[in-house]
């Protein structure tokens, strides 16, 4: 069967805000433009946008959809080289209909593996966002483009990567929004990005900045005095752990999209 291409309306809301940003079928757009990225020793600038990314991460409900179009990443059918063991384990043995996944229809899909991301967001007519997409999005607080001057949003981030892991997530809409509409980019699940190899592989970030290595040895990190380089080394660190077949228990997606002349 065919993937499935949503039509996007020409729905557009202008915030009064500095930062323009849109929400067009299920997503928000971002004008995007140069920032610092976090976790880097130098001052370099990276680019992100114009863009759009999902307003929520992807459900275990929409996740159904995609295997009855594209049965060959249902579990019974997927090949090892593309997931492992772990696909889809929350999952009951044998999901034939929605109903099958009724208490988590509504919960971020997890144990997915990058391929499987990567293939649901293009039978979406999107992507999975790029690493300097995703921590443009994630430098934003409830209140700002730029939460770094905020302590209090920053502990938030520290309180959630804290926590044990083990038990299903929240329902998605159930944590933080940020600046730009965007839900759950912290306090729910860790997302796969299209680049997530790339975030230490040569001790430089995708944007091309070094890497503060300090920060790699020890208590560095704990000990660091800026926690928003903190819980970047933490997103980098566990990036940089994957491998694209694996499959982790609180690890889920959302997708982007490029903005294209005549879009919204």
């Amino acid at each position: 069967m065919k993937c499935v291409i949503p039509t996007f309306c020409a729905a557009v809301i202008l915030a009064t805000a500095p930062t323009v940003f849109s929400q067009v079928e299920g997503m928000v757009y971002l004008q995007g433009g140069t920032f610092t990225p976090p976790y880097a020793s130098d001052s370099a600038e990276a680019e992100a946008g114009p863009f759009y990314m999902d307003e929520y991460p992807v459900t275990n409900a929409a996740y159904f959809q995609f295997l009855q179009e594209q049965p060959g990443w249902k579990k019974e059918n997927v090949k090892p080289i593309f997931a492992d063991k772990g696909y889809l384990k929350h999952w009951p043995l044998h999901v034939k209909q929605l109903s099958d996944l009724q208490k988590i229809k509504n919960k971020p899909v997890v144990n997915v593996s990058w391929f499987s991301a990567k293939r649901y967001c293009e039978c979406q007519g999107k992507r999975l966002p790029t690493v300097n997409e995703w921590e443009f999005v994630a430098l934003a607080s409830a209140t700002g483009p730029i939460g770094a001057k905020d302590p209090e949003f920053y502990q938030t981030i520290l309180d959630w990567y804290s926590k044990p892991s083990g038990s299903l997530p929240a329902d998605i809409g159930s944590t933080f929004k940020n600046y730009y509409g965007v839900y759950d980019i912290y306090g729910l699940v860790w997302e796969w990005v299209l680049d997530f190899n790339t975030a230490m592989a040569s001790g430089r970030l995708a944007s091309g900045a070094d890497l503060n290595n300090d920060l790699f040895c020890g208590s560095g990190a704990a000990g660091a005095a800026d926690p928003n380089d903190y819980v970047a080394f933490m997103r980098n660190a566990f990036r940089s752990s994957l491998k694209a077949n694996y499959t982790v228990g609180n690890l889920g997606f959302r997708c982007a999209k490029d903005k294209k002349d005549g879009t919204p």
